[in-house]
């Protein structure tokens, strides 16, 4: 299936309720089954990850297939191991590409008995859940921070807590905070300094919780504020104050034009016409923001720099070389080491205005939203795949209506 996107006049000032945080909403989760609480989780996400997360937790059965859903397949392998029995976890076929040996060696080391079904340090898992056993642990600190999150985590529920050292640079800082902070809302509290983090065992405390809405999500509306000026777009559920790292898009949108007022009302976007001749920026901390801000740079004719992609490659696809790809459709020469970073030096090729272009999703949310707000610059674009959104923002087309880019079902 694919969507050809048109363009149609909008409403000057646009209403949009973002969807649930999934980031917050699955730590909500696991820590709800952590502190055994009869309470729900206020505005949970709806997105498949999330849903991904709910049916496993609700299950009676011992074999569970998470889908696409990332943050599911480390959290829960993470707490499986502590739960008596026998369980197996798997997930999609791309799920069974993207490494997890790192978190298995870890829990390995604290007295899990975990081994692979198919190929060494992939999915699927079979998990002998037992007691386990803390005490020190060391971990690269440029490795997936769920990784990192599904530990920390569990942490306060086995034997002696965890003293847990990152070694090396850390990467997606935020994640781990918002996952730190969370666990304090459920009365554990743990101590970070230097590299090392030290969380002591306790009980969880059952605690009324509501997610907050997603700054990941608010980044395709930032992205169509940018390239088309004449729409202005108010956000709700937003915090300004916000445990998601991602929040900082709205400092990143400020250099290209993009004006951020919080209200009563909600959080509105307006377009100031500024434009820099340049966007550099290192991605360390907001990895999942690269996408928005490769296409909005290359459709504003911005040249760019972007650094600390590393986690990119093992992400629902190798989205370095995703975007190279699809941009290249649009007439954008990037480059990349292949290793951390994508490039725009002002290079383009020539295409025909006119001719259709059609974008592969690589089965990856954020590419299908990324590129959709193209629509503004681009008269025939096609999206293949598109409802792959529903993996964290499920509205997604319906709400983009509101602002202009209607589409065909092909």
């Amino acid at each position: 299936m694919h969507y050809q996107l048109t363009t149609t006049t909008s409403s000057d000032n646009i209403q949009v309720q973002l969807p649930s945080s999934k980031s917050i909403s699955n730590r909500l989760l696991l820590l709800n089954a952590l502190s055994y609480s009869p309470y729900e989780i206020k505005n949970l996400s709806d997105s498949d990850d999330t849903k991904a997360m709910l049916g496993v937790l609700n299950s009676n059965t011992n074999t569970f297939d998470v889908g696409a859903a990332g943050t599911s397949m480390r959290f829960l392998t993470a707490f499986l191991s502590k739960i008596v029995g026998e369980w197996t976890l798997t997930g999609s076929e791309r799920m069974k590409q993207r490494p997890i040996k790192t978190l298995v060696d870890a829990l390995n080391k604290l007295g899990a008995k975990i081994e692979y079904m198919e190929k060494e340090g992939y999915p699927p898992l079979r998990i002998f859940g037992s007691n386990l056993e803390g005490g020190e642990l060391e971990l690269p600190g440029n490795v997936s921070s769920q990784y990192i999150s599904a530990l920390l985590m569990i942490a306060p529920t086995i034997e002696n807590g965890l003293k847990l050292t990152l070694t090396g640079e850390i990467i997606s800082r935020p994640y781990l905070e918002m996952t730190l902070a969370l666990m304090k809302d459920f009365g554990v509290t743990s101590h970070w300094k230097g590299n090392v983090i030290t969380v002591p065992e306790a009980p969880y405390q059952p605690k009324v919780v509501t997610a907050e809405s997603d700054w990941s999500a608010a980044s395709y509306w930032y992205e169509m504020v940018a390239l088309n000026p004449s729409i202005e777009v108010t956000l709700k559920g937003l915090k300004k104050i916000s445990l998601q790292g991602d929040s900082q898009v709205q400092h990143m949108f400020d250099k290209l034009g993009v004006k951020t007022k919080f209200s009563q009302k909600g959080t509105t976007l307006t377009n100031t016409g500024k434009k820099p001749g340049r966007f550099n920026y290192n991605f360390i901390n907001e990895p999942d923001l690269a996408q928005t801000l490769a296409v909005t740079c290359c459709l504003m004719d911005i040249p760019f720099h972007f650094t600390g992609l590393q986690t990119l490659k093992i992400k629902e696809t190798d989205r370095i070389n995703a975007l190279i790809n699809e941009l290249k459709k649009l007439g954008y020469q990037l480059s990349s080491n292949d290793i951390d970073d994508l490039k725009w030096d002002g290079e383009r090729a020539a295409i025909e205005q006119e001719a259709a272009v059609t974008i592969d999703t690589y089965k990856d949310h954020r590419m299908a939203m990324a590129f959709a707000p193209a629509a503004f610059k681009y008269v025939n674009l096609v999206i293949n795949d598109p409802m792959v959104v529903t993996k964290s923002y499920p509205n997604y087309w319906d709400d983009i209506a509101l602002a202009g880019i209607s589409f065909i079902e092909g």
